[in-house]
């Protein structure tokens, strides 16, 4: 009987791992997928998610982001881009409005910028994006991230009440290398499964928590 019992708790402990072990991996290609996609239809806005800045100057991870959102409002993919991010304690500038003077000053009209000055992670500037877009009466949104990230900001935006597609970055330190490429997507992989598990984010490596 006792022998009976440990052969059914290792199955079911084998089973159990096999399980999560298939949906991580799932969930890893997945977010391979999405990264490799490009979805720009005509939006509400641009939105831009935020990451380090210093003194007002956007990181090289966020320059990237502000570059490409440069490129599709020039497009005509949407009239409005919106940064968003908050100040981080004793930062002079929150990343909404480094990302919003950078783009000023680099031919944007203030009228077709909005910075939403909110959010110490992406689940959080979500949720004040949303809120932003509830008031304008806008509906549809196209996310301007890293490619690892893009999977998991667009869902947290859906669950936040957005239409949302997104138009990842192609270039910047988050896509230099091989081995950059697979830190990301395994970090995403465990951020996003515990937001779909818990809806909590998860702070960390710059711009993706």
């Amino acid at each position: 009987m006792a022998a009976l019992t440990g052969r059914l708790v290792v199955r079911v402990v084998g089973a159990a791992v096999t399980s999560v072990l298939l949906l991580t991996g799932a969930t890893g290609l997945a977010i391979w997928w999405t990264a490799r996609q490009d979805d720009r239809p005509p939006s509400d806005a641009l939105v831009v998610l935020g990451s380090a800045q210093y003194n007002g100057v956007p990181s090289s991870i966020f320059e990237a982001r502000l570059e490409h959102a440069l490129a599709l409002w020039r497009e005509g993919v949407a009239p409005v881009v919106v940064t968003v991010g908050g100040r981080a304690e004793g930062d002079e500038y929150s990343e909404a409005e480094a990302g919003r003077q950078y783009l000023l000053d680099a031919g944007i009209p203030a009228d077709a910028l909005l910075a939403v000055q909110e959010g110490e992670d992406t689940l959080e500037s979500m949720r004040a994006v949303a809120g932003t877009f509830d008031e304008r009466g806008w509906r549809t949104a196209v996310l301007v991230t890293d490619p690892w990230h893009a999977m998991r900001a667009q869902k947290m935006a859906e669950d936040a009440g957005m239409v949302a597609t997104s138009s990842p970055t192609r270039q910047g330190p988050a896509v230099q290398t091989r081995t950059t490429q697979l830190k990301y997507i395994v970090r995403e992989t465990a951020a996003y499964l515990l937001y779909r598990a818990t809806g909590e984010s998860v702070a960390g490596a710059p711009g993706i928590g």
